[in-house]
């Protein structure tokens, strides 16, 4: 198909324009803003994260980047956070739901810009990269480890990375091999029997073991793609060309998402996502059970010993206003999940927290059909889209991925 031209249009693209329901005109005003406001080049400077005084260091950086892909970081020595996360799969890994020791109850997220997100975790149980990072470690199904045996791996494995950034490591001789709050039976008598300084010693080498990864991660970012360099030229207002050009399809799908579809609601910005949790009537995944979503995700963030307001924090209390501020309550965090990004949406099939919908043709039918949700309330409302519609949407979302 031909690329659509931005001021003026091809006779031959009139007729599709309107076989998709897009009048063969350019831009409004608005409708440049909204493109505009989508691009890459409109993203901010990635901002400092006050609770994670070493988020910026790139010693700390390359040590996270170290452990990120080390697979001793596991009770098997089978598993890195770069096992679900594969670099070259936009930081995923094309499975319904992650697999590590153990298969999980949620779909693996992509990590470019994630450090932007004042939550993370489909259902925001974290509230900081860092904090994010140390879940999996712990969690039985990913990596299965206990927080005395990870203090115990940095001191053995890397002493001499570690005291440049972080300081002396504490003395843990005395620490048992292998003890958490969050382990086995074993596991969790061992700790109970620590000192309460040995337990605080374990949870600071522990908690910089996650500022060290997310400080790696910081440095994961979206690329530009032929949708950004489209949104330039608009914003520009120049004539998009060659690779920055659209097909009338696409320019059709991209009228689309930010005017009658509305899909913009939610993954607006650059990154396209609102960074807040919706219920949008999606079912639940055979075999799993029960989740409850962000109603579950702020009871445990709350409780979350590493979270903005903890002790291991360096942010001030007034600097945790994300945390301080959050919607705690209501009806509608009940199956709420959190707002993908759209970008490089095309080349991570399946979607939704547990891989439930296999195709982006039957997302966008989900969303024209706009089911009831079996929990809570959808705010999802059905829409009248035809079918050359519903795949000019398509085909503007594969322009977030080349």
């Amino acid at each position: 198909m031909s690329r659509r031209r931005y001021l003026t249009f091809l006779p031959a693209a009139l007729a599709l324009s309107a076989l998709l329901g897009c009048k063969p005109v350019p831009f409004t005003e608005a409708e440049k803003k909204a493109v505009a406001s989508l691009s890459l080049s409109s993203l901010p400077p990635l901002p400092a994260d006050p609770s994670n005084r070493y988020a910026d260091e790139p010693a700390a950086a390359a040590l996270g980047a170290t452990l990120f892909f080390d697979q001793r970081l596991s009770r098997n020595g089978d598993v890195a956070c770069s096992t679900c996360h594969l670099a070259d799969r936009q930081f995923q890994d094309d499975r319904p739901l992650g697999v590590g020791i153990s298969t999980t109850s949620r779909r693996t997220m992509p990590l470019a810009d994630v450090a932007r997100s004042p939550f993370l975790f489909w259902d925001g149980r974290r509230d900081s990269l860092w904090a994010q990072a140390l879940g999996p470690l712990e969690d039985a199904r990913e990596h299965g480890g206990t927080r005395a045996a990870y203090a115990h791996f940095v001191k053995d494995n890397f002493a001499a990375r570690y005291a440049p950034i972080f300081g002396p490591l504490p003395d843990l001789s005395d620490v048992p091999a292998s003890a958490s709050p969050l382990g086995g039976e074993t596991e969790k008598v061992a700790w109970a029997a620590m000192s309460e300084a040995q337990q605080e010693a374990v949870n600071r080498v522990f908690a910089d073991i996650g500022k060290a990864i997310a400080a790696f991660e910081r440095s994961i970012v979206h690329e530009k793609t032929r949708f950004d360099r489209f949104a330039e030229a608009v914003a520009s207002g120049v004539e998009p060309e060659g690779d920055a050009a659209l097909t009338d399809e696409e320019f059709a799908g991209l009228r689309l998402f930010v005017g009658k579809a509305n899909c913009i609601e939610c993954h607006n910005g650059p990154r396209f996502t609102d960074d807040h949790f919706h219920n949008t009537g999606i079912p639940p995944a055979d075999g799993l059970s029960e989740d409850l979503g962000r109603q579950a995700g702020v009871a445990q963030v709350l409780a979350d010993p590493f979270n903005c307001l903890g002790l291991y924090s360096d942010a001030a209390p007034e600097a945790c206003k994300e945390l301080r501020f959050m919607v705690k309550s209501g009806p509608e965090l009940r199956r709420a999940y959190k707002t993908p990004s759209l970008r490089g949406v095309a080349d991570r099939p399946p979607y939704m927290h547990a891989g439930q919908i296999p195709t982006l043709e039957a997302v966008v039918d989900h969303y024209a059909r706009a089911p009831k949700s079996r929990e809570g309330k959808s705010e999802v409302v059905p829409l009248k889209l035809s079918e050359s519609e519903r795949a000019a949407l398509v085909a503007f979302l594969k322009t977030l991925s080349n």
